[in-house]
């Protein structure tokens, strides 16, 4: 039989996954590595194969901060601008489909023009679209950027350890009254963001990760994208 105490600790783990979504603007109030240190002692205990702990963070504050979101923003734009003099992008792996198929598709844009037409940005309004995509690049005003790496020898298996590794570190953050977003967008900046934070050789960069105190008073805090029931994607076989 479950016990009460057993059902209480249930409800809260449920509780604090349902409640985590990807934010998009931040407070400046800062987050103390003691906090920082928690949250990612509790993700370090994250599931691998072969317990290989494929992961390594870089935790970007302050100065260092504000000198890679510089940077790529600046990257970013050289690439709207001159194409053929902005930087080679490089991703470390195909985070995305080569091509989209159905439903997949249908999801993606229905969460883009979601959260575009909740800002009121419209199709062709590319001004808006640029500079909304490069918040990313400023951790939508958080004071903590998280830059995740891996060994490129431990690929491609390494990829499905860490997603549970970044789920636990944002399940963590949300225990404790904090917010995150992953960010796949620094991916085609790794060169960038490698450099900066002085990679070994042979790292490639997973994603970014944006953390702090979600700005509550934000319309774009409002967006919450739609999830399929378990019955959608579930088949019981007896």
């Amino acid at each position: 039989m479950t016990s009460s105490a057993q059902l209480e600790r249930a409800r809260i783990v449920d509780e604090t996954i349902v409640a985590r979504q990807s934010t998009r603007a931040f407070l400046d109030t800062p987050v103390s590595r003691e906090t920082l240190s928690e949250i990612l002692d509790v993700a370090a205990r994250t599931a691998s194969g072969a317990n290989r702990q494929p992961w390594k963070v870089y935790v970007l504050q302050g100065r260092s901060r504000d000198e890679l979101s510089q940077k790529v923003c600046a990257a970013h734009d050289a690439l709207r601008n001159e194409p053929i003099a902005s930087p080679t992008m490089r991703e470390g792996y195909d985070y995305y489909p080569r091509q989209w198929v159905s439903p997949y598709l249908e999801r993606r844009k229905e969460n883009g023009w979601g959260l575009y037409g909740l800002l009121g940005i419209a199709k062709g309004e590319r001004d808006r679209m640029h500079a909304q995509h490069q918040r990313n690049f400023k951790f939508f005003d958080a004071p903590v950027g998280l830059m995740l790496t891996v060994d490129e020898r431990m690929m491609p298996g390494a990829l499905l350890d860490y997603g549970g590794f970044m789920q636990n570190i944002m399940v963590a953050a949300q225990a404790r009254g904090l917010a995150t977003c992953a960010q796949a967008a620094w991916n085609s900046f790794q060169d960038i963001v490698l450099s900066h934070v002085g990679a070994a050789p042979g790292e490639l960069l997973v994603t970014g990760m944006a953390l702090g105190h979600a700005d509550p008073k934000a319309l774009v805090n409002t967006f919450r994208t739609p999830r399929e029931p378990a019955q959608a994607f579930t088949s019981w076989l007896d």
